[in-house]
């Protein structure tokens, strides 16, 4: 069942409830018109427990017809839990946003993710090899889904689209209030390419900080598995590398994100101890989205896809200074110091 007229928005704003909470409560009403009908003990009998306090229905109400109102002229659309839209591995963590707002599209069900996050500041081997990965992936048939940030996340974006397929960003705003400013063409490239912005905040969120780490569960609960290419002891990547462990989905490290034996520059210019830290406990080291393709059994040989992830016109990347930092000033990113 779906949530009729403002009920899912209704329920998604109920301050001081859980997420079966409101589950519950979409459970047992079919519309607006009964929750705003339901009293106190109403409301305790459906949730088997005692409200310290109890919300005023009607600014409630008239807080949700702003909200889709707003929405509805800024051209977002919203998905509620109980949709068969809503992303079904998402459907299934533990605390599941129960209204997602969207811009463009949602990614087809029958198709899984691969999230790909990383550090802001990435070296520029981490880089080039994020491209590549996300990029071989789109020709292999597979999207990727990260947050839209600097660096790491901007460059798999980028790679996921020059590979042919829709991309995926998930953001700690509001659907309309894309951060940071300087991917707002990026995030248009991504509307533009059959992908789309998603978040559980209502239009005209800003991107506070707060939201962030908690976004991170939405981005390793959509996928299948995640790829940590680069990533500092403490870092948003490695919050959602937790999520993923939490999830129970599959969990790599991309090989450009482990300082190589001997190789000091690197390791002194760039702090790669989160994702050193995770393959040290065991996380599968990953060189090229043939690897990815592999721990899921998918053979697509026939698109192309190889060991080099080669690109349109054949050319396999050459990871040295000159191809990484073109690469970089081709997309637009800022990829972190030179060596």
């Amino acid at each position: 069942m779906d949530c009729d007229g403002l009920l899912d928005i209704m329920i998604a704003r109920l301050p001081g409830l859980s997420f079966p909470d409101r589950i519950l409560l979409c459970e047992a009403f079919s519309d607006e018109s009964d929750l705003i009908r339901a009293s106190k003990t109403d409301i305790e009998s459906i949730l088997k427990r005692r409200l310290v306090d109890f919300w005023d229905i009607n600014m409630i109400r008239s807080f949700a017809e702003n909200e889709e109102k707003t929405a509805r002229l800024r051209g977002i659309n919203r998905v509620s839990w109980y949709s068969p839209a809503y992303p079904p591995l998402l459907r299934e963590i533990y605390d599941p946003p129960p209204l997602l707002y969207f811009r463009g599209k949602l990614p087809n069900p029958e198709n899984p993710l691969v999230a790909i996050v990383g550090t802001r500041k990435p070296s520029p081997h981490a880089a080039s090899q994020a491209y590549s990965i996300a990029r071989g992936l789109g020709y292999g048939g597979l999207s990727v889904v990260s947050g839209l940030a600097l660096g790491i996340d901007a460059v798999a974006h980028r790679g996921n689209i020059d590979g042919g397929m829709p991309t995926y960003v998930v953001l700690g705003s509001g659907a309309d209030e894309v951060y940071p400013s300087s991917n707002r063409l990026l995030a248009r490239r991504v509307l533009e390419t059959g992908g789309g912005l998603i978040t559980e905040y209502p239009p005209g969120t800003g991107p506070r900080k707060w939201n962030f780490p908690a976004r991170n569960r939405i981005i390793s609960g959509m996928a299948r598995g995640v790829l940590i290419v680069e990533a500092p002891r403490r870092s948003g990547a490695l919050i959602t590398a937790r999520f993923a462990l939490d999830q129970g989905r599959e969990l790599w490290v991309a090989s450009e994100g482990i300082a190589p034996r001997g190789n000091i520059p690197i390791g002194l210019l760039f702090d790669r101890r989160g994702t050193e830290k995770l393959a040290g406990e065991g996380a599968p080291v990953i060189y090229s989205a043939a690897g990815i393709f592999k721990a899921w059994n998918m053979d697509v040989s026939k698109r192309g896809v190889s060991e080099g992830d080669p690109t349109p016109s054949g050319r396999f990347i050459k990871n040295t200074e000159e191809a990484v930092n073109s690469l970089a000033q081709t997309l637009g990113v800022e990829i972190g110091a030179k060596i």
